[in-house]
């Protein structure tokens, strides 16, 4: 391209840029000097004309939005459109009360139009025509466009918790990653901010229709007086001339305040975002057969009532009732089949009839099996792989594929998830319900069905979507179905990933840091190690939610002592202590100061001397029993402050402890004193004693 031409293109797009940038500023401005210089006539059958238009466009903007975000420019455009018409009531009013008396036409074609064609020329008809329209404007569409913006605004920002809290656990499911949960994040307060400012730009319009009627009076007034005392006209010339002018002025300002009032009202009272306002309403209203023919019905006996125009009612009741007939006739959608591939039950048995065990599978009943039929809007597939690259993402190896199938068996609900064949967890989802789980402590009732979390074990409700946003409001976590099977999954699958992590995955991840660090590799696996041994100290690592994203720490720790050490358990000891900033960062956060649990002194000594030595004496099974029940509840009391429960203990029984403990409070992480970084400091807490107290 030319350079030239380049070099000029880059100054329009600057130049077109600070325009756009600078219009809003330079509309206000000449609104306002509507208001103070004089216009002719012409000019003001021009901005009357524009002001007609700019009604008719935002009215049918927003009759084709389909959400209310996608016009959230409209208070500011309400507000603007307001000014608009005031600075013209001003303006036309200097030239009704100035040239009034030379005739009909001394303001413009367009109040000229209004005050004859709209009216007939009869100021009577047009002051009971436009007190009809300020009645329509002020007391039915404002008034309720005002109290629903009111009630939404309100809504909206008591419900912001709960639907930041939806974002949230979306975001830790893995359906969505960071960028999505920032812009989700950000229409929730856009939407709150959208529905404050209605609810206070929906004043405008009220204050418009009020300002309407004391313009008119005051152009009466004003015209009675100018043209008896300053024209000496008759009070019937002065009538004829000015107070036909008024209203003609009054009717041009309020039929566009009226569609701006509609609009308004359309805008506030949008439910829903798939379809815009007709197609909502056309599919809405004549879905239903029945309906429409008992509608035709009624309408058909009013219409043989003697007295009543029988042929308006007849034929309007027979179109309804042939779109009755035409609806009940119409043929359902076609659903695809999909056939099963049938055995063949003569031929001889092979290899290829041993089907393997699914390493990870999800069984659906057959009322789930939308969930995944992309036909059907069903995203539960795509949600299962969010789920995987979240794993990955956060544990540090890719987990197998999810084998989807459905299951006869099951109830038409349900649902199961097995591990290598064996069943891990299970749960029922409602398609098109909602599950509005309690975070604690929130009493409102909710009309549902209770049930638990079958992730976590809360109390919740299935509820159905008229129920959302009053959940919300209330501070319930409110998930859809999609979303209750991929949360499970997504725990069941950080619960087991040590037994997700075979002999085929460790190989890759293998494979995977060999093209990243191709000698770091080399020189430990298999030359120190086999891929067994890796395995197994990756899996004792996983089996205590040690994340293992770490990999070359993992990798370095290994090489360092696997010339001395053969033990998978000894090296997984290593392993930690390598990676305790990590660990202690994932239990506690970024926090400095560890409030830990520790165990009583004599007990202390006593399981050092029982579990700390091969030769020692054994663990009384008392002890032992009465040290689990004490550490699940003592977990419990700590969570309940909102600490986590991490138990200190020597270096010599960690691994034992944690044994112990794991079967009681499997939420409990288990830290030996060498774990501990230099950087962080340690506060006792409760005490881990031998006995329940």
């Amino acid at each position: 391209m030319n350079p030239l031409l380049q070099t000029l293109q880059g100054r329009f797009g600057r130049h077109a840029a600070m325009l756009s940038g600078a219009a809003a500023p330079l509309l206000v401005v000449a609104i306002l000097a509507m208001m103070v210089l004089p216009l002719p006539a012409w000019v003001l059958d021009i901005l009357f004309t524009i002001n007609i238009a700019v009604a008719l466009m935002v009215m049918m903007v927003a009759a084709y939005m389909l959400r209310p975000l996608d016009f959230a420019s409209f208070p500011a455009v309400l507000l603007l459109t307001t000014l608009m018409r005031l600075s013209l009531n001003v303006a036309s009013t200097r030239v009704v009360l100035l040239d009034g008396h030379t005739g009909p036409g001394a303001a413009g074609a367009v109040i000229e139009a209004f005050g004859h064609f709209l009216i007939g020329g009869n100021f009577a008809v047009g002051l009971i025509v436009f007190a009809i329209l300020v009645v329509i404007n002020f007391v039915v569409v404002t008034k309720g466009a005002e109290r629903i913006a009111e009630v939404s605004a309100r809504f909206a920002l008591d419900a912001m918790p709960g639907k930041q809290m939806a974002v949230d656990a979306d975001l830790s499911a893995g359906m969505i990653d960071e960028k999505e949960a920032k812009r989700r994040r950000a229409e929730v307060s856009e939407e709150a901010d959208f529905f404050g400012s209605m609810d206070g730009a929906s004043k405008f319009v009220r204050g418009d229709a009020i300002a309407g009627i004391l313009i008119l009076f005051i152009n009466i007034i004003g015209g009675f007086a100018i043209g008896m005392l300053q024209h000496n006209l008759s009070a019937g010339q002065a009538a004829d001339s000015y107070i036909l002018l008024a209203v003609g002025d009054a009717l041009v300002a309020q039929i566009p305040g009226l569609l701006i009032s509609v609009s308004a009202a359309m805008v506030v009272s949008r439910v829903g975002k798939d379809q815009d306002l007709g197609r909502q309403i056309a599919d809405q209203m004549f879905v239903s057969p029945r309906a429409l023919g008992i509608t035709a019905g009624i309408l058909t006996v009013l219409g043989l009532i003697p007295g009543m125009p029988n042929l308006v009612f007849l034929s309007i009741a027979a179109l309804i009732g042939y779109a009755a007939w035409v609806l009940a006739h119409k043929p359902p959608p076609a659903e695809e089949a999909t056939a099963a591939p049938v055995a063949q039950g003569d031929g001889e048995a092979s290899w290829d009839d041993l089907q393997p065990v699914d390493q990870l599978g999800l069984e659906l009943g057959y009322r789930l099996i939308t969930l995944v039929d992309k036909n059907r809007s069903g995203d539960l597939l795509t949600r299962i792989k969010g789920v995987r690259r979240k794993f990955a993402q956060e544990v540090g190896f890719l987990p197998p594929p999810v084998h989807v199938r459905d299951n006869l068996e099951l109830k038409p609900s349900g649902y199961r998830i097995s591990l290598r064949g064996v069943v891990v967890g299970d749960g029922e989802a409602f398609p098109g319900m909602y599950l509005a789980i309690n975070p604690g402590g929130i009493t409102t009732p909710l009309i549902g069905t209770a049930t638990t979390d079958p992730a976590f074990g809360l109390p919740a409700h299935w509820i159905d979507e008229r129920q959302k946003e009053a959940a919300q409001m209330a501070g319930f976590t409110v998930v859809d179905s999609e979303t209750v099977m991929a949360t499970h999954l997504s725990h069941l699958m950080q619960v087991h990933a040590a037994k997700l992590l075979s002999r085929t995955e460790t190989q890759q991840l293998v494979e995977h840091v060999s093209r990243l660090a191709p000698k770091l590799i080399e020189e430990v696996v298999p030359k120190m190690i086999s891929i067994a041994v890796f395995q197994k100290v990756l899996q004792l690592l996983l089996e205590e939610s040690v994340h293992i994203r770490d990999i070359r720490t993992i990798i370095e720790t290994i090489a360092e002592h696997a010339p001395s050490v053969t033990d998978p358990n000894e090296l997984a000891k290593r392993v930690r202590v390598a990676l305790s900033p990590a660990i202690v960062q994932q239990i506690y956060g970024p926090s400095k100061e560890l409030n830990v649990i520790a165990i009583d002194p004599p007990l202390e000594r006593l399981l050092v001397q029982a579990l700390g030595h091969a030769g020692g004496p054994a663990l009384d099974p008392g002890v032992a029993d009465m040290l689990t029940r004490n550490a699940a509840t003592v977990a419990m009391k700590q969570e309940e402050t909102g600490v986590p429960a991490c138990l200190l203990v020597p270096d010599q029984i960690r691994n034992s402890i944690a044994r112990l403990v794991r079967r009681a409070a499997p939420r409990m992480q288990v830290l030996a004193h060498s774990e501990i970084p230099e950087t962080h400091s340690i506060r006792i807490g409760p005490i881990l004693r031998g006995a329940l107290t």
